[in-house]
């Protein structure tokens, strides 16, 4: 336990610390919806908010209910991560890093949302005028701690039923 707990901390701070640098360096280069072109046709560092969560999920409710939602969801997801990596023992080493990144990744939107009631998004990647919605450093920990806790899961179960 204590071998995850450590490198769940030390995962998690990492993301949380390159979240918060890049997002300040945005906030201070870019003026709010400014653009930097990095490669001409597919991708652009920018400056937005986004009130809501990925794609913009919830941006149109009335503030007070988005913040009071994605702080209180934010902080149950934590406290849950948090009691799973204490009281784990034998977990796989995908699962804590996926544990890790989730966390760090929520934790990074969540000062975001407290400091500026929105999250600071700049990567933003397109084809002509096909736009992924713009993301960052937090948002990328997320999606890639989601992706390899379901691969460990589904590669887990085929293994487990190999062996029944």
């Amino acid at each position: 336990m204590k071998k995850n707990l450590a490198f769940f901390i030390v995962c998690a701070s990492v993301i949380i610390i390159l979240d918060q640098i890049t997002k300040s360096v945005i906030t201070k280069k870019l003026f709010m919806y400014g653009t930097h072109k990095v490669i001409d046709g597919f991708f652009n560092i920018v400056y937005v908010m986004n009130p809501g969560a990925a794609f913009g999920f919830l941006a149109d409710m009335p503030e007070l209910f988005r913040y009071a939602f994605f702080i209180g969801i934010t902080l149950l997801a934590m406290a849950l991560i948090i009691y799973y990596i204490v009281k784990s023992e034998n977990e796989p080493f995908l699962i804590i890093l996926s544990l890790s990144l989730i966390f760090g990744g929520a934790v990074g939107n969540l000062i975001d949302r407290i400091r500026f009631g929105a999250v600071v998004d700049f990567l933003d990647f397109y084809i002509g005028s096909w736009h992924w919605p713009a993301f960052n450093v937090a948002d990328s920990a997320i999606t890639v701690g989601a992706f390899l806790m379901l691969w460990e899961i589904i590669t887990r179960r085929k293994k487990q039923k190999i062996h029944n």
